[in-house]
């Protein structure tokens, strides 16, 4: 089990993880829209991921004062709550096979240049306290970083539908970002699974 922080850098922690929360509320908001506005599969399960975010970050603020094995539990829910992206998205994806329509390319492009840079930020808060308080800094950590990887891959789905002209470059990009979040789930499950076993030895 990783330690927590001294009461400096826990106040810090709290402090990042609560703007992380912010940031990803706002932008959930702005994702949301642009996804429903342009028929976006890969925006939908995207905005889905940082209202998850939120939530994520709001839970490890709660959960940073906890016990070692409360912190282990809950950082094994948060395993959970990573995968409810991919849940979302095999919604989305059922009604983009219906009418698989393109979205358009700039709107998409422009909305996941944006989701970038608040990920970014993000990441850059978090970065120095990834190793802090195990699976729940890690769990905030790892969003943040995916959901960077996941915007890149979305800018690069509006060119590619320029291209193609079609639906499928978004289709993929939003099977790809459910993947990213399963493996991300995966990893926070093992490390909170180890933590709990650690904190009851």
């Amino acid at each position: 089990m990783s330690p927590l922080p001294g009461p400096g850098a826990a106040t810090a922690l709290h402090r990042a993880v609560r703007l992380v929360a912010l940031l990803n509320l706002a932008y959930f908001g702005i994702e949301f829209a642009v996804a429903l506005a342009i028929g976006s599969v890969s925006l939908f399960a995207d905005s889905i991921d940082f209202l998850e975010d939120a939530s994520v970050n709001l839970l490890i603020v709660l959960a940073l004062g906890w016990s070692p094995v409360a912190r282990a539990r809950m950082g094994m829910a948060l395993a959970v709550i990573l995968l409810l992206p991919a849940l979302a998205l095999l919604w989305a994806l059922w009604r983009k096979l219906q009418l698989p329509v393109p979205p358009a390319p700039l709107p998409l492009s422009a909305t996941g240049l944006g989701a970038l840079g608040v990920n970014l930020v993000c990441a850059l808060l978090l970065v120095r306290f990834r190793a802090h308080a195990g699976s729940l800094s890690r769990a905030a950590f790892l969003s943040a970083r995916n959901d960077a990887l996941a915007n890149v891959a979305i800018i690069g789905a509006g060119a590619a539908t320029v291209l193609a002209g079609n639906a499928w470059p978004d289709l993929a990009v939003g099977i790809g970002i459910a993947l990213l979040n399963a493996g991300s789930a995966r990893e926070v499950w093992t490390a909170a699974h180890g933590e709990h076993r650690q904190a009851r030895a």
